[in-house]
């Protein structure tokens, strides 16, 4: 129990700066390259078409490279078999709910939970996760279901709520992070952010510092 109980802290304690998630797509070992040179330690695999299992695979080598966190969109049992840092769930998810279950299946991995409201954020507290993500914070077209934006006074609000770190989400550019970082937040989670950008190492590489030079 100890040593599963150390992981856990040992992956805690990198959920912090930007976290970026990057969508399946033919340019996504080239993309998580790009952001883990940059600096980033905390990445997302988000696969809402179907896990590639040698995307995955070599996102965990790149990963385990440069000792940064990777975590699984929606699928809490890729996160086992592909032995991944954690899992993060969204409403309608599987485990969402109750993750009781899915903290048993991940042992010492990693659980997040999407909050876009008050409500989620006290159950999200009741439950055994390790963060949240809550937004979102500004408008954005990546994310179909991301509800209206919340603001920074919401993403405030919300973040008050809770002791757990939190990934600050929703249509986050390099010209709005300073105020999520003054909000107190731990992560700025983006995803358009680096697959929109004409170069994504110097975009990563532009959020890291902006990030850090609020520390």
């Amino acid at each position: 129990m100890a040593t599963h109980a150390t992981a856990r802290l040992r992956r805690s304690a990198l959920l912090h700066g930007i976290y970026v998630i990057l969508n399946e797509d033919c340019r996504i070992v080239e993309l998580a390259s790009a952001v883990l040179e940059a600096g980033v330690r905390v990445v997302q695999y988000r696969a809402k078409a179907g896990i590639v299992a040698d995307d995955l695979r070599r996102l965990r080598t790149l990963t385990r490279e440069r000792d940064a966190l990777l975590i699984v969109n929606d699928e809490w049992r890729a996160a086992v078999e592909f032995e991944c840092d954690g899992v993060h769930l969204g409403p309608g998810d599987d485990g969402f709910a109750q993750i009781g279950p899915v903290r048993a299946a991940l042992v010492d991995r990693l659980i997040g939970l999407s909050c876009c409201t008050p409500e989620e954020v006290q159950r999200a507290n009741a439950g055994d996760a390790d963060y949240l993500g809550i937004g979102s914070v500004y408008a954005t077209s990546s994310k179909g279901d991301a509800g209206a934006p919340i603001g920074l006074d919401g993403l405030r609000r919300l973040a008050a709520g809770t002791a757990l770190p939190v990934a600050a989400i929703g249509g986050i550019t390099a010209e709005t992070l300073a105020g999520v970082r003054a909000s107190g937040v731990a992560m700025a989670a983006v995803i358009s952010a680096i697959a929109g950008a004409e170069q994504a190492a110097r975009a990563a590489s532009d959020l890291v510092s902006r990030w850090n030079d609020g520390e």
